[in-house]
């Protein structure tokens, strides 16, 4: 008699730029053997990155025949870059039993959401707004003003957007704590951010 495989659990993780939600996702992925989905995007590849492993890097072309076939859950753009998620990957892992992390913006996040409902929503946020801007300025060095202005003005849009549509609220004011909270979440033993004391 052969075991059915338990689907698994879809996570989204999504926060705004600069809040370290890569970082986290990277740790929670080593340290609970969960599957990261790998995006597919039409920006460059930055200095170390690859391909397949941090992002699937197409030109503009594939990526809009990629969206006419169907392929992706979610897509967007995002500063001028597309960004989407495979729909077949995810669905093998998922059916594979594996939990699924999605590291997503907000708005692929919400598209998301409505196709899997059950899925399970977490962001992460910095400790203030002064401490955003201060990580944003740090990580836009070399990038021209206009571009850093708006990654500060969609941080802001993301975090507010969140409190509608994600149930789990992770503070990224210390990265132990934050990735413990993150798995801690995952594991169905997070605070619900109505149930968080402020």
């Amino acid at each position: 008699m052969s075991k059915e495989t338990k689907r698994g659990k879809l996570i989204v993780l999504s926060g705004p730029s600069g809040v370290g939600k890569s970082t986290i996702c990277k740790e929670v992925v080593k340290r609970t053997g969960a599957f990261l989905s790998v995006s597919t995007t039409t920006r460059a590849p930055g200095e170390g990155e690859a391909d397949g492993k941090d992002y699937w890097f197409v030109s503009k072309e594939d990526f809009q025949q990629k969206i006419d076939d169907g392929d992706f859950l979610e897509h967007a753009e995002v500063f001028g870059n597309l960004y989407g998620t495979s729909r077949t990957t995810t669905e093998k892992a998922l059916n594979d039993g594996k939990t699924v992390i999605l590291e997503i913006d907000v708005q692929g996040g919400q598209d998301v959401h409505r196709l899997y409902p059950d899925a399970l929503m977490i962001f992460i946020l910095p400790p203030s707004q002064s401490d955003l801007v201060k990580r944003l300025s740090d990580r836009a060095r070399g990038e021209d003003t206009q571009t850093a202005m708006k990654r500060l003005s969609g941080a802001s849009k993301e975090i507010a957007a969140a409190w509608q549509y994600y149930e789990y609220m992770v503070v990224n004011d210390d990265l132990e704590q934050a990735i413990t909270e993150t798995i801690q979440t995952i594991e169905g033993k997070g605070i619900k951010k109505h149930d968080r004391r402020t």
